[in-house]
C-alpha cells in the first residue's frame, strides 16, 4: 500500500478507535516516516518549531484572559446591561444571550468558554422565566458559537499559523461576519419566541438606575474596545493584545469586582495550562503531519481528483464544506484544521479562493460542528449546565444551527461581504 494511502488508514483507524487526536497524528505520521526515505531527525526539529511559532502565545493568553474573565464577574456585569437594554423585548432573555455571548466572544476567543460563561448565567434564568429548557440550552450553545468567530479567536490563530497569514487580517475578516452571524441568531431567537409566547423581562429601569449600572460595567464594557481597538488601530499585535487582556481582566476581577481571589486565579491557571499543553502537542505534530503530506504531494494529487470534477471555485467550495460538515461531527475544532489545512490550502488557491476568506468560511464550519452531535462540545457544556439529554440540547440548537448554515452559503456565493473591511483598510 502507497504511505499516503496508508498514513490515512491508520490516522482513521486510531481516531475510530477513540485515541487522543495528537495520538492518532502523531503514531500515523512516524509510522509512515519508519518505513519511508525522510530521515527521522525531521521528528524533533518540527515539533521544536512550535516555541518559534509567535502568534501561537497569543492562546494562552486570550484563554487565561477568558477564565479571569468569567471567574471575576465580568461576564455578569455584561449581561446586566444588555437585560437593561432589551430585555423587554418579548423573548428578551435569548437575545441577551445573544448579545453577551457576542460581547464575551470579543474579548475571549472561544467558543466553549463562551457558553459556559453565558449559559451558566442565562440557562437557568431563563428556565426560571418560563422559558423552554430546550430554548434556553440552544440559545445559549450556538451563541457560544460566536466565540471563534468574532474575533479575536483561537481558531483564526492556528489557521494563520498553519497557513502563513497575517493573523490580524484574519481578525478583520471575520469582524463583518460575526455581526451578521449575530444579528440572524438574535432575529432567530426573536421569531422563536414570538411563536412560542415568551415575553420579555418585567423590569423597568429609570435614567438614574441605568447610569448606575453603566458606571458599575463600565470596565467590562470597555475589555473588548482595549482589546480589538490596539490590534485594528496597529498598536499591538494579537499576541501583545492578549498579554493586555490577562492583565486587564486580572485587573478587573481584583481591584474593581473584587470577586477574583487567589483561588480562582490559580483554578485559571490550572485550565490554561491544561488547555495549552494539548494545543502545542497537536500543532507539533500536525507540522509533522504536513510535512510527510507535502513531500508525497497529497495536496497536488487531490487538487488533480478536484479539478477533474470541476473547476467551478463555488463548487470546490461547496465540496470542501460539505466535507468539512461531516467531519465536524466527529472531529474537534482545531483538529480539522491542523490535519486538513496543509491539504485543502492549496487546492483552494489554484481554484482562485482568498485564503482568508477560506480562513472565514472554515472557522464558520467550526461553529456547526459545535452544535452536531455526537461530538458537538457546546451542545455538552449547555447539556451539563440545563441537565437536558444531548438530543433535546441539539433539538433546541437546530433552527439555530440551519440559520448559520444559510449565511454560510450566502457568503460563499458574495465572498466580498467577508473581505470588504480588510480590503478598505488595507489588511489585505
Amino acid at each position: 500500500m502507497p504511505l499516503e494511502y496508508l498514513v490515512w488508514l491508520v490516522l482513521f483507524v486510531l481516531l475510530l478507535l477513540g485515541t487522543p487526536v495528537f495520538v492518532a497524528i502523531g503514531v500515523a505520521t512516524v509510522a509512515v516516516l519508519v518505513q519511508s526515505n525522510i530521515p527521522l531527525t525531521i521528528i524533533p526539529l518540527d515539533l521544536y518549531k512550535v516555541s518559534e511559532m509567535f502568534p501561537l502565545l497569543a492562546v494562552p493568553a486570550f484563554v487565561l484572559a477568558g477564565a479571569f474573565m468569567e471567574k471575576g464577574g465580568m461576564a455578569g456585569q455584561i449581561v446586566e446591561v444588555a437585560s437593561m437594554f432589551v430585555g423587554r423585548i418579548r423573548g428578551g432573555l435569548g437575545i441577551v444571550t445573544i448579545l453577551g455571548c457576542m460581547f464575551f466572544a470579543a474579548m475571549i476567543g472561544s467558543g466553549p468558554g463562551t457558553v459556559a460563561a453565558m449559559g451558566s448565567l442565562m440557562i437557568p434564568s431563563m428556565i426560571r422565566k418560563g422559558y423552554k429548557p430546550e430554548y434556553a440550552a440552544g440559545v445559549s450553545a450556538t451563541g457560544g458559537t460566536l466565540g471563534i468567530l468574532i474575533p479575536p479567536s483561537n481558531p483564526m490563530i492556528i489557521y494563520g499559523v498553519i497557513a502563513n497569514l497575517s493573523v490580524s487580517s484574519l481578525f478583520m475578516a471575520g469582524f463583518v461576519p460575526g455581526l451578521i452571524v449575530g444579528a440572524m441568531l438574535i432575529f432567530t431567537a426573536y421569531i422563536m419566541a414570538r411563536r412560542a409566547g415568551y415575553q420579555g423581562t418585567s423590569e423597568i429601569y429609570n435614567t438614574a438606575e441605568k447610569l448606575a449600572i453603566m458606571k458599575r460595567s463600565v470596565w467590562s464594557l470597555m475589555a473588548p474596545v482595549i482589546i480589538l481597538g490596539v490590534i485594528y488601530l496597529g498598536i499591538c499585535t494579537p499576541v501583545e493584545a492578549s498579554t493586555i487582556a490577562v492583565f486587564y481582566s486580572l485587573f478587573v476581577g481584583v481591584v474593581i469586582t473584587k470577586k477574583l481571589k487567589w483561588d480562582e486565579i490559580w483554578d485559571s491557571i490550572k485550565i490554561t495550562n491544561a488547555t495549552i499543553a494539548i494545543l502545542s502537542i497537536v500543532v507539533g505534530v500536525s507540522l509533522l503531519f504536513g510535512r510527510f503530506l507535502t513531500m508525497y504531494q497529497v495536496p497536488q494529487k487531490l487538487a488533480q481528483v478536484m479539478l477533474g470534477f470541476s473547476s467551478n471555485p463555488f463548487i470546490i467550495l461547496s465540496l470542501i464544506v460539505l466535507l468539512l460538515f461531516f467531519l465536524g461531527m466527529f472531529m474537534e475544532t482545531l483538529a480539522t484544521i491542523v490535519i486538513l489545512a496543509p491539504i485543502l490550502l492549496p487546492v483552494v488557491i489554484q481554484v482562485g479562493i482568498d485564503p482568508y476568506f477560506f480562513g472565514i468560511i472554515w472557522v464558520m464550519t467550526n461553529e456547526v460542528a459545535m452544535l452536531t452531535p455526537p461530538l458537538g462540545v457546546n451542545l455538552f457544556i449547555a447539556m451539563s449546565i440545563s441537565g437536558l439529554s444531548l438530543e433535546r440540547v441539539a433539538i433546541g440548537a437546530f433552527p439555530f444551527m440551519m440559520g448559520i448554515i444559510v449565511i454560510i452559503f450566502i457568503f460563499m456565493a458574495f465572498p466580498e461581504i467577508v473581505l470588504f473591511l480588510p480590503r478598505l483598510l488595507g489588511q489585505m
